[in-house]
């Protein structure tokens, strides 16, 4: 299990325990945070689980691969460092504490 704070793009705040092994979305989608609309159930075909990675956790996650980096392209005001999809953020003990802000909108 890890906890990960979800914030919202108006700051509010939700902090849920995430098994280990679903994802960051996943995690979102199963406690009903707002904000991660996860269209495509997970298949990095949308971008609607775009977020924020807190800047302290950037170089701590697996770097982004090129499907990920494509899809990326069509989120609401990406940033090139901070931005991710959480379908594409496997949940493992060491993201205890991740935080992910959600943009004001997704696409």
């Amino acid at each position: 299990m890890a906890k990960i704070t979800y914030v919202e793009h108006s700051g509010k705040e939700h902090v849920v325990e995430v098994a280990a092994g679903l994802t960051v979305m996943e995690g979102a989608r199963d406690n009903g945070i707002p904000g991660i609309e996860a269209d495509c159930g997970g298949a990095c075909a949308c971008s609607t689980c775009h977020v924020y990675v807190a800047p302290e956790w950037v170089e701590k996650l697996p770097k982004k691969d090129a499907m990920e980096e494509d899809m990326l392209d069509f989120a609401w005001n990406p940033d090139p460092v901070r931005s991710r999809l959480t379908c594409q953020i496997k949940v493992t003990p060491a993201l205890d504490g991740l935080r992910v802000q959600m943009p004001e909108k997704q696409i």
